[in-house]
């Protein structure tokens, strides 16, 4: 395990420091496995310093989580800008699909930390507001998507086909990363235009 190198950092700084060893070695060992003597290690710190920012390792695996999904959030966010609704709808749904957001470790984090969402309250609560925060991202896009053509589109329609392009994302975002090797390049990503498409009855091509 590499050890991070020692530099004098802020108070905000360290803190994040700590939550990305956290994330390392979940994504190496799991949550057992991730112990505060490892995550300690990792980062370089001792296992009293990481007390005075967490005091417990509960804490620092929820500050963890929320950081990893608001990581992902923010980089398709990010991905999302253009001169047109269309052009950042469409970004968006292709960096959902793509690497970075697509790769091994961001799978492993997420498969480590899906199953204490039915155990823990606050993970499940940490669960909700990403969920919420991505559902809210979505419904700015589509309203500025049918607005941009002139389309009548209700707040409770905008909702659904929220859920339902996120369920959508969710499911092509796990294929493409579970068996990348099964899919040719771009096809995940032109796969999933193709179904918002048809999800969101356009004309084929029309968010090409």
């Amino acid at each position: 395990m590499a050890r991070r190198s020692y530099h004098r950092a802020s108070e905000a700084e360290r803190r994040e420091d700590l939550i990305a060893a956290t994330l390392d070695c979940i994504a190496e060992v799991g949550i057992q496995g991730a112990t505060v003597r490892q995550i300690a290690a990792r980062a370089g710190v001792t296992g009293g310093l990481i007390r005075h920012y967490f005091s417990t390792k509960d804490q620092m695996l929820q500050a963890a989580y929320r950081q990893l999904m608001s990581g992902i959030t923010e980089t398709t966010k990010t991905a999302a800008e253009g001169d047109s609704a269309c052009t950042r709808l469409r970004r968006f749904i292709v960096a959902n699909v793509t690497p970075p957001v697509t790769d091994s470790r961001t799978l492993s984090l997420w498969a480590a930390f899906i199953s204490h969402i039915p155990l823990d309250p606050a993970f499940a609560a940490i669960h909700r507001e990403s969920y919420m925060s991505f559902l809210a991202e979505l419904e700015a896009l589509l309203i500025d998507f049918f607005a941009e053509r002139n389309r009548n589109v209700s707040a409770a329609e905008i909702r659904t086909y929220a859920i339902a392009l996120n369920g959508l994302i969710d499911g092509l975002w796990l294929e493409g990363t579970l068996a990348p090797d099964l899919f040719k390049d771009q096809e995940i990503a032109e796969t999933a235009i193709m179904s918002v498409e048809a999800l969101l009855r356009l004309a084929p091509g029309e968010l090409s």
